[in-house]
């Protein structure tokens, strides 16, 4: 029997022995303005998660609640505006929990916050429940907000394209299993 050792390699490929892995590298800095009062900065609920949990604004107070009725879209407000470095951008993603429970889903997931955009961050979210309300007030977790480095590309125009395995099958031809 083998023993699986409490190690880990670094992005470096160093083994730190420590169970925890290490990147250093660019860190990105996005300046954002909560310009709504008791907007809430996005925040994370470890240290390991990959999102920032997005919270609702609503005009009045924290006990002023609103409702998606089934099968409806919402586009739910922030009061947050933010400054993204180029080369990255934010996807708003949508909470796990949220859908799993009360199947209430992002609709375009993942929704892109392109660098230049300094409007306010909204999400639109779909109450996918065929029979249930759900609400929401103000300080609400409800969705969240992923900083993703994008990558440049550049497109040829070419008269054809080389041959692949899978050529110009289409959906669920590679099999539904």
């Amino acid at each position: 029997m083998r023993k699986v050792s409490n190690m880990a390699a670094s992005a470096s490929g160093k083994v730190t022995g420590s169970g925890h892995v290490s990147v250093s590298g660019p860190k990105a800095t996005v300046e954002i303005k909560a310009f709504r009062e008791g907007s809430v900065i996005p925040k994370k609920a470890t240290e390991s998660a990959a999102g920032y949990d997005l919270c609702a604004w609503a005009k009045d107070s924290f006990e002023e609640t609103f409702l998606i009725p089934p099968h409806t879209v919402m586009v739910v407000p922030t009061g947050l505006n933010v400054n993204i470095p180029n080369g990255y951008e934010i996807q708003i993603r949508p909470r796990s929990g949220m859908a799993a429970k009360h199947c209430v889903t992002v609709l375009n997931t993942p929704g892109t916050i392109d660098a230049g955009f300094r409007g306010e961050i909204a999400c639109i979210l779909i109450n996918h429940d065929a029979k249930e309300s759900i609400s929401f007030k103000k300080g609400d977790r409800i969705a969240q907000l992923v900083i993703q480095q994008v990558e440049k590309a550049e497109f040829i125009e070419v008269e054809e394209l080389p041959g692949s395995g899978r050529g110009s099958g289409g959906f669920g031809s590679t099999g539904v299993a």
